[in-house]
């Protein structure tokens, strides 16, 4: 039917503009705490973690409430005492302990693993994203959050227009790796372009491409695992909490793994000199 050719990329040019829509809209707010730095980043930062440690035992065990209040509570706690101590982030490995000791013979093996393992999932991404604020100030902190961005939203353009073999049809359906691939290209080009930000301008513009390209990858390693843990609840969206857009978890999934990764590999090229 002629209608149908028609109706799809009407779908998909929808979609993606949901997509920017969605970071255009969680962007001012972002910025601004970025651009503030200090108090109001990191509580930001630790507001955002206890609103993904709810979501987090919402998805994998809604029913029991006690162990969820201590690690939602924990895990906002000590991402606060880490924002001010850096050794305060051991006591993550100290929640997780404590998680599973409270539900331990309540769930099966992976479930508690899981469960024990969130503390430390969300609560170390956040702690180096108020390290990387205070280390490296607001264009490289802004440079590392456009970058997860760009590769969310070139994945999806990529991934919906070129379309071909899926990349793990088990754990998401929709991914592709010519979505893989389109969000490399777009996240090397804001690697690219981080030679314009002070802290960044020593660096070699092939090495922020390639540091770029890498980090999309671990960003997309983020979204899968996030993919993963939905399927196995056989949950769509993390929570309901954005209107249309699911939960917090959906929508920074690949940040909690690439600002470790980008945060490290800033420290150490600081380290050898390629910093300024």
């Amino acid at each position: 039917m002629p209608s149908l050719p028609e109706t799809a990329p009407a779908s998909k040019k929808n979609g993606l503009a949901t997509r920017i829509v969605s970071s255009v809209l969680m962007l001012p707010p972002m910025v601004a705490a970025i651009w503030f730095g200090g108090p109001l980043f990191a509580a930001l930062i630790v507001a955002m973690a206890a609103v993904l440690a709810w979501e987090w035992h919402g998805l994998l065990a809604p029913d029991l409430k006690a162990p969820s209040r201590v690690a939602i509570v924990g895990t906002a706690l000590l991402v606060a005492a880490a924002a001010w101590n850096g050794y305060f982030v051991f006591g993550f490995f100290v929640l997780a302990a404590a998680v599973v000791a409270m539900i331990s013979g309540k769930r099966d093996g992976l479930s508690l693993a899981l469960l024990g393992f969130g503390p430390i999932y969300i609560g170390l991404p956040a702690v180096a994203l108020v390290m990387l604020r205070g280390n490296f100030g607001f264009e490289a902190t802004l440079w590392v959050f456009v970058l997860v961005w760009a590769t969310d939203i070139g994945a999806y353009a990529f991934g919906r227009t070129i379309g071909g073999p899926k990349l793990m049809p088990r754990v998401s359906p929709n991914k592709t790796w010519a979505g893989l691939f389109g969000g490399m290209i777009c996240a090397a080009a804001i690697g690219l372009a981080g030679g314009g930000v002070a802290d960044l301008a020593r660096t070699p513009g092939p090495v922020l491409a390639l540091l770029g390209a890498c980090l999309a990858v671990i960003a997309q390693l983020g979204d899968l695992f996030e993919s993963a843990i939905k399927r196995r609840v056989g949950a769509k969206d993390s929570s309901r909490l954005i209107p249309g857009h699911g939960g917090l978890l959906d929508r920074v999934d690949g940040v909690l793994t690439a600002a470790p990764a980008a945060f490290a590999v800033l420290m150490s090229l600081r380290a050898i000199g390629a910093l300024a």
